[in-house]
């Protein structure tokens, strides 16, 4: 199985960002992919703690904003921890700093829907003046010898409740798997709970092959203390 491991190819010039049309029709929200930073963490918290409490897994959850904040943005995107920010709003985004990020443009779409969403959470992830946090994905390299290639492995991808099943979640999988045919690696890799058949319908219908052969083993807790003093 392949391990964590430092990409190989330089990053390439990433593309420039859209050109949206002012006044769309209908019901628009506007939802871009954009690089996440230490401004974000506190977000990025409470999305996580939904992530553990949507797997059952609240039990396992012990991360702090100071802790994210003290393991992750320590290195340039896509050489280590990266997160992308998927953020949501009612009107066009403003050319803000994220607009004119030179490491990441951010991708923008415009959904036209039937009807406007309620995020009953809107305020507690406001992330700016009529911007909202929707989703996350965060991934690292990783790298297969097989191919004798890199890539990237998704650690989680996260989309609130009140904005499935509305094409976001796609589009930040998509992000993901742009960035690393830009970057020249061989693939993309994350695991989906048995349980969750929804989410599995999914990624086969982006185009992934659900190993049904492979089991992750994992060493952590006391299990990974125990090797303090080996050897």
């Amino acid at each position: 199985m392949a391990a964590p491991a430092p990409p190989l190819p330089p990053q390439p010039t990433p593309d420039p960002p859209m050109t949206l049309p002012e006044n769309p029709i209908g019901n628009p929200l506007f939802v871009r992919t954009r690089l996440a930073s230490k401004d974000d963490v506190p977000s990025i918290h409470k999305l996580i703690h939904q992530m553990a409490v949507f797997e059952h897994l609240t039990h396992l959850f012990a991360a702090t904003e100071a802790s994210l904040s003290s393991t992750l943005f320590n290195a340039e995107p896509f050489q280590s921890f990266t997160i992308f920010i998927l953020e949501v709003s009612t009107r066009p985004f403003p050319e803000d700093h994220h607009h004119h990020n030179p490491l990441y443009p951010p991708v923008v779409r415009i959904f036209n829907l039937d009807l406007p969403i309620a995020d009953p959470e809107a305020e507690t992830f406001e992330s700016g003046e009529g911007l909202v946090v929707a989703g996350f994905v965060l991934f690292f390299p990783n790298y297969s010898t097989f191919l004798a290639k890199p890539g990237f492995y998704i650690e989680d991808i996260f989309v609130r409740e009140c904005y499935r099943r509305k094409g976001l979640g796609k589009m930040l999988l998509s992000a993901v798997a742009k960035q690393a045919v830009k970057m020249g690696y061989g693939r993309v890799e994350w695991c989906v709970l048995d349980w969750n058949i929804n989410a599995i319908k999914f990624y086969e219908e982006m185009g992934a092959n659900v190993m049904q052969e492979w089991r992750i083993c994992r060493l952590t807790g006391e299990s990974l203390q125990a090797y303090e003093n080996w050897g």
